[in-house]
């Protein structure tokens, strides 16, 4: 009779052991798989930079430069961060955050823009885009802001560079037929 209580009273443990190691932490989303195709290569142009670190450029930029391109580069990138936490009174009281059970996450958003500029002073390609990448943090267990950072920026470079890539025939016909600015800026 005494086993038998000592069973029961235990089961509500048992069960709370069990529904705790069942939870599985959050992961941080995965850069967009650029297809085997299009691994980086130079556009069919090549251009300076005028503005941007040439140390934090797409793949697709930085094998496209050339100091004496009359076609210009601009690049510039943002990261703005955000977390998000299980209030401490909440967390303390749940059994199952001595689990490893998550108890918020830190998220971080990477904007990026490029605009290419023909030799004739008209933009010739303007491109913005977004990455966030966000990763759940335990009681055992919390990504750094680094990491973060840094899957957001190769994540929003893909994009830049997968776009450049799927307009780069269209930017190689204006920028061929643009005048150079030798030719006086040329009459349309």
């Amino acid at each position: 009779m005494a086993r038998a209580k000592v069973a029961i009273a235990s089961l509500p443990l048992a069960l709370i052991i069990v529904s705790g190691c069942a939870l599985q932490p959050a992961t941080t989303s995965p850069p967009p798989v650029v297809a085997a195709d299009t691994a980086p290569h130079a556009l069919p142009f090549k251009g300076r930079l005028a503005s941007g670190d040439p140390r934090n450029l797409p793949p697709a930029v930085a094998l496209s430069l050339s100091p004496a391109s009359p076609v210009i580069f601009q690049y510039r990138e943002e990261l703005s961060h955000d977390e998000y936490h299980i209030p401490l009174y909440v967390s303390a009281l749940d059994p199952v955050t001595y689990f490893g059970s998550p108890l918020g996450d830190y998220g971080v958003t990477a904007f990026a823009s490029l605009t290419i500029i023909g030799p004739d002073g008209r933009v010739m390609g303007d491109y913005t885009r977004r990455a966030y990448v966000s990763e759940s943090y335990s009681l055992y267990s919390e990504p750094t802001h680094r990491e973060l950072e840094e899957a957001a920026l190769t994540s929003v470079r893909a994009k830049i560079d997968q776009s450049l890539y799927n307009d780069s025939g269209r930017l190689a016909q204006l920028l061929a037929a643009a005048p150079s600015p030798s030719a006086g800026g040329g009459s349309e």
